[in-house]
């Protein structure tokens, strides 16, 4: 848990004797296995600086390139899940992760653990019908709103489903917010709001203010509708607030849609989740003879009412064709030698976005910064890990996640069925692309503040000369984005970081213009591919940092928590007996 190495000694170090008061916050006692309530003091027994250099020192720039380019080729096909693509990556990560001497991590002794998902594919010719006294209108799907139900089901709808405004849709106790308390909308279909009040007023004292909570994500919205019974859930599309325009909700929410399945095909969702447009929802509510925006304003407030929409009701009905699969999470492992049943995680998803024969010219999505250098990075971090002597004191877990581009859904099924107990579980440290143009000076943390491994970061940054940072923008809600976040939902703290833009040879703006060119030209485009010209001084930077991250879980007996007003802290120390 610290990166203090005391020559060639092995010292068992009690961190409470001699720290400071810095970091011993960051060293909350570890609950004693099996006995609620019960501490004991933390503990770290680093191996050798010498034996720490040397495995750093095989981190090999040249075999990132190299794992990265094969699973990046045409002949990997863009590794979309259920496919020929995700056959050639499997086997390939078996080899690898076999030949570095590391043993199977998945079920029943195997590489994997199987994921059964569901691709549904809604019919457009659909329609959202809003009706009253007043008269009725038939909003277009695309245009207007778009829906579609994850119910495994070839038609599901509603007809007559009373409207209820419930502002942000939010149940947040520590925040002290209830939208749904003075309401019951079982049957009904709730409008909300995206995003969340702190960032609707930029109160800094009001949820976090500009940074996003979980309850101002999309996905939030959907799931606690279904918690209150809701028949169908319309989230009002803006652009600030969402952080992407309409065009990104018609694109990615029409269309095939991937889901899990549950044993009851996921008959306990709404039967239909679904987005409308600001015009849409300014039409409606002028329908029920309400002002749109003074009802957003009055939603912003502490103690908000939901309000029901006068008489009017709600009408869809949605066809769906349905096809079933399987994919598999790729899970490697170095079993811990005295805390083997506590595991220290290392993730990143080996899926992309496959091949798309309607495409003239170039037909792959190679993947290749998303996410083949992050699953290349997991075996260069394992050969390392091989070379410690004495080994990981806990098991540190490989895990290459699928179908994290269709929703983070592998992430998902194993934060639901962990193949590892989550009480057992130390953290997961999320590596998804790395950096291609070069050192920094800095260090972004997404999700800053929210737990005790930023401290972790710092420490493990300073001793390469670099500053960690916040997340520039944290009102897009990117820790909300990406794999380890299903963890951090069930408790399990996360960490996701990488190199910031002061680039330490071009400066800051430079830095942040190669970034926003590769999104705006390369991000989930048949243009990500392999490139010898990848300057991946800043990947090794961020590597070193994510290993000494991991180093100082694996050979301690510490279990970093949430810190106070985060959202996932009262599930974590619960599972903890904290």
């Amino acid at each position: 848990m610290f990166l203090m190495h005391l020559g060639s000694l092995r010292t068992s170090i009690v961190i409470a004797a001699f720290l400071s008061a810095t970091f011993l916050m960051a060293c909350e006692p570890a609950a004693e296995s099996g006995e609620e309530g019960l501490t004991e003091e933390v503990v770290v027994n680093l191996p050798s600086d010498g034996a720490i250099d040397e495995a750093l020192a095989s981190i090999s720039e040249e075999r990132i390139r190299e794992y990265t380019q094969v699973l990046a080729s045409d002949e990997f096909g863009g590794r979309s899940p259920s496919s020929r693509g995700e056959e050639l990556t499997i086997q390939y990560l078996t080899e690898q992760f076999a030949s570095l001497g590391l043993k199977p991590g998945g079920m029943n002794g195997t590489w994997v653990q199987e994921v059964p998902l569901v691709a549904i594919t809604a019919d457009p010719d659909m329609s959202l019908a809003i009706s009253g006294a007043g008269g009725s209108r038939a909003f277009e799907y695309g245009a207007e709103f778009v829906a579609g139900t994850p119910r495994v089901v070839e038609s599901v709808g509603f007809e007559k489903s009373e409207l209820v405004f419930v502002g942000y849709g939010a149940v947040a106790p520590e925040f002290g917010w209830d939208d749904y308390a003075a309401v019951d909308v079982t049957g009904k279909t709730v409008v909300v709001l995206v995003n969340d009040p702190g960032y609707a007023t930029q109160d800094p004292d009001l949820f976090k203010g500009n940074a996003m909570t979980y309850y101002g994500r999309w996905t939030y919205k959907y799931e606690e509708g279904a918690r209150q019974g809701a028949a169908a859930v319309l989230i009002v599309h803006e652009t600030a607030p969402a952080a992407y325009g309409w065009a990104t909700v018609e694109n990615g929410w029409t269309g095939t849609q991937f889901n899990l399945v549950t044993e009851d095909d996921n008959m306990g969702r709404v039967a239909a989740e679904g987005w409308i447009t600001l015009e849409t929802a300014e039409a409606i509510f002028e329908m029920a003879g309400l002002d749109y925006h003074e009802m957003k304003a009055q939603a912003e407030l502490p103690g908000f009412e939901a309000v029901p929409m006068g008489d009017l009701t709600a009408s869809l009905a949605i066809d769906n064709t349905i096809e079933r699969s399987s994919s598999n999470n790729f899970l490697a492992k170095i079993p811990g030698t005295t805390r083997p049943d506590e595991v220290v995680i290392y993730m990143g998803h080996w899926d992309h976005f496959g091949t798309d024969p309607s495409l003239e010219g170039d037909q792959v999505y190679n993947g290749a910064v998303d996410n083949a250098s992050g699953i290349a990075t997991l075996l260069e971090i394992a050969e390392a890990y091989t070379l410690l002597d004495p080994g990981p004191e806990r098991t540190v877990v490989f895990w290459g996640t699928t179908a994290e581009e269709q929703g983070l859904l592998g992430s998902g099924y194993y934060a639901e069925n962990p193949v590892y107990p989550l009480n057992k579980t130390v953290a997961a440290i999320n590596i998804d692309a790395l950096p291609i143009y070069g050192a920094t000076h800095d260090y972004t943390i997404v999700g800053f503040g929210n737990s005790e491994l930023d401290d972790y970061a710092v420490r493990a940054n300073a001793l390469i000369d670099r500053v960690v940072k916040p997340n520039p923008q944290p009102e897009k809600g990117s820790f909300y984005r990406s794999d380890h976040f299903p963890l951090a939902k069930q408790g399990v703290p996360a960490h996701y970081g990488g190199a910031g833009h002061d680039n330490i040879e071009h400066g800051e703006e430079w830095g942040r213009a190669q970034s926003d060119a590769w999104t705006a030209d390369n991000y989930h485009q048949v243009t990500d591919e392999y490139s010898p010209d990848w300057d991946l001084s800043g990947a090794m930077q961020d590597i070193s940092v994510w290993f000494r991250i991991g180093l100082d879980l694996a050979y301690s007996n510490a279990f970093p928590g949430w810190n106070e007003g985060t959202e996932f802290k009262a599930m974590r120390d619960a599972m903890m007996g904290r």
